[in-house]
């Protein structure tokens, strides 16, 4: 076996792991699970679109939420509240046919499942028909529960989301962290348990202490997701116009930024525009004779 070989223990590790593993089928909840025994962690980023999925998708990242985030990075609005099914299932449909390899996970937007299990199963089925997702998530622990089995139950995989939960921005508040004092804790991990038990295959924590959810952690079977919950989640996950650089002001203190991609295209418009007004854009090479 020369140099350039992969030993029988790399071909072994690259169809088990998540990152870099088998890239003729799409990760599944099953995937997931495993990397959870096995104590592998494992990346979420957001994602609205064909094109930027698909950088993503290449990328490796495993998982992709089309996050009814979009409402604030793409949309233009205040909160996440005012989007709607249609745009989440366009937005979904968008992400599923860019890319190849990553699980696509939807958000069920506000107003689309709190009503009842059965309107949550009506609109997890558009999401999983119409725009093909692998499974979709939906806030709530204890009072999202009825909801979550019923879905599971009909064969819809579900990521449940608590601690800090947007879609209830006016009833908290704004965005204040979760699971502070004993109170809050004790009802958090109570939340974790409920979904844990209805059949969630994942769950979002947003905005605990990192102590709380390393608890929350340790007593799961099924893989934390932190955003703001600290390194002992079994998966993170941000947005990816805060990761990049893409979004303009503050940003969450638990965002970490690995690009300016918000500058790097600042600075490509103004160079475009600059040689337009002096006529160095077009030039021969980009006009036909």
């Amino acid at each position: 076996m020369n140099a350039s070989t992969p030993s029988p223990a790399q071909n072994q590790a690259s169809t088990t792991t998540l990152y870099g593993g088998v890239t003729n089928r799409r990760v599944t909840v099953r995937d997931l699970a495993a990397a959870k025994r096995r104590g592998e962690k494992w990346s979420m980023l957001t994602a609205y679109d064909a094109l930027t999925a698909g950088v993503f998708d290449e990328a490796g990242i495993p998982v992709l939420l089309v996050g009814d985030s979009a409402g604030n990075c793409h949309l233009g609005y205040e909160t996440t509240v005012p989007v709607t099914m249609d745009q989440m299932v366009m937005l979904s449909a968008a992400v599923v046919r860019g890319t190849k390899r990553s699980m696509i996970v939807a958000d069920l937007p506000f107003g689309s499942y709190q009503e009842s299990p059965a309107q949550a199963m009506h609109n997890a089925a558009r999401l999983m028909k119409e725009a093909g997702v692998g499974a979709v998530k939906l806030e709530g622990g204890e009072r999202s529960a009825r909801s979550i089995e019923l879905l599971v139950e009909a064969g819809v995989p579900v990521m449940a989301h608590i601690g800090l939960t947007p879609q209830s921005v006016h009833a908290l508040g704004g965005y204040p962290v979760q699971g502070r004092g004993d109170e809050a804790a004790h009802q958090l991990l109570r939340d974790a348990k409920a979904v844990q038990q209805s059949g969630a295959f994942a769950v979002v924590l947003e905005a605990v202490p990192a102590e709380l959810a390393a608890q929350v952690t340790e007593q799961l079977a099924i893989p934390t997701v932190g955003i703001g919950g600290g390194p002992d989640t079994d998966a993170q996950v941000l947005v990816w116009t805060d990761m990049a650089g893409m979004t303009a002001g503050r940003v969450p203190k638990f965002v970490k930024q690995y690009a300016d991609l918000r500058t790097v295209l600042g600075d490509a418009a103004r160079a475009y525009a600059q040689d337009v007004r002096t006529g160095a854009f077009p030039a021969a090479e980009h006009s036909f004779t």
